[in-house]
């Protein structure tokens, strides 16, 4: 009989913090699980101390917590006990949440960006070719070009003519509109697994990740159950999840709509989610099935995927869970949208994510 086993929690303590910082990186995440309950969080917090002695007796839990409302992380309503966090947390959420995912990715040497469409652009790539009348300056390789000097003109008396001169191919970047779209469905938090508090954190360094090295660049969240919304990208350390089914046709649906106004000429649409297909709405009732694929549902969402691609619109579908009715239909909506689809565990969600990400940001024709 298969189930779980529990070993004991030892947390990690990071060299050269002070107890504050180390008790907020726990705070912090415990915040994104329970979706901004700061009373039930600070609960936790007691209890784990209690358990687990992470304060000493020169700073406690009540210590923590008027830090935190001296710093601005908390405040509370009419000193009734009652807390409730502030943008600063949710800030702080991302910011820790692109550290955690992103934290190794630095800004890498020259040529990360390729695109199949050379000329003045700010990444510089890896091809050579003769100088020609217009080039820039700052294209022209002077190893290769006193290199070229060197073999047409011999040793004896330095001369570097046009003919020498070699320019390094520059690639370019473009803005690009990416709308991620995140299953709220209830199987996000069943079969003992919590996924949704992954797929938060990929959300919140993905938009961290665009504000701060790509700022041309938008960012749409969508989430979607029943029906899709979107939402404000500070209210993703709080977004829980529902008793709801998985209508991916009201996400894609307002997903095309979102990108359909966006004006730069790259538009993408990221999907995580761990179940097919199981509900539509038609008219005003929903039509659900969740036994097998239902092939009104299935028809329904791969006529959105064909129109996805005749709009020029990939998208990539990050599956993180294994069942066959999800790997079915991912199959059968990639091929139908010619976009791409990655199975990932929760752990190396964010890696991928950003690979495919960094991939898309090229100018198509």
């Amino acid at each position: 009989m298969k189930g779980y086993r529990f070993s004991k929690y030892i947390p990690q303590k990071t060299a050269g913090q002070s107890a504050f910082d180390n008790l907020l990186n726990i705070f912090l995440q415990l915040i994104s699980i329970t979706g901004g309950d700061a009373g039930e969080v600070l609960s936790w917090l007691t209890n784990l101390d209690k358990q687990y002695n992470i304060t000493n007796g020169n700073y406690g839990i009540g210590d923590f917590i008027e830090d935190l409302k001296d710093k601005g992380y908390l405040t509370e309503q009419n000193g009734d006990g009652k807390f409730q966090v502030t943008d600063k947390t949710g800030q702080e959420i991302r910011k820790s949440s692109l550290e955690e995912i992103f934290g190794k990715l630095k800004k890498s040497g020259k040529g990360q960006h390729k695109t199949s469409f050379s000329g003045i652009g700010d990444e510089t790539g890896t091809d050579r070719r003769p100088f020609e009348f217009g080039d820039a300056l700052q294209q022209i390789s002077m190893t290769d070009s006193i290199r070229n000097a060197q073999i047409n003109n011999g040793f004896g008396e330095f001369k570097l003519t046009e003919n020498d001169l070699e320019v390094i191919e520059t690639e370019y970047k473009t803005q690009t509109s990416t709308v991620l779209m995140i299953d709220i469905s209830h199987s996000m938090i069943l079969y003992g697994e919590d996924r949704i508090t992954p797929a938060k954190k990929v959300a919140m360094a993905l938009a961290e990740l665009i504000k701060t090295k790509y700022p041309k660049d938008t960012l749409d969240v969508i989430v979607f159950g029943n029906d899709a919304w979107q939402i404000e990208i500070k209210d993703l350390p709080y977004l829980q999840v529902g008793p709801y089914h998985t209508n991916t046709i009201a996400g894609l649906e307002l997903a095309m709509d979102i990108l359909r106004r966006r004006k730069n000429a790259n538009k993408q649409i990221f999907m995580i989610t761990d179940g097919k297909p199981t509900c539509m709405k038609v008219g005003i009732k929903y039509y659900k099935n969740a036994f097998g694929l239902d092939p009104k549902i299935f028809n329904k969402t791969l006529n959105l995927a064909s129109q996805c691609k005749r709009l020029q619109i990939p998208i990539t579908t990050f599956m993180i869970a294994s069942d066959p009715y999800l790997k079915e239909f991912v199959k059968e909506f990639t091929a139908a949208n010619n976009g791409n689809a990655y199975y990932s565990s929760l752990k190396g969600l964010g890696h991928v994510i950003f690979e495919d990400f960094k991939r898309n940001r090229r100018k198509r024709f």
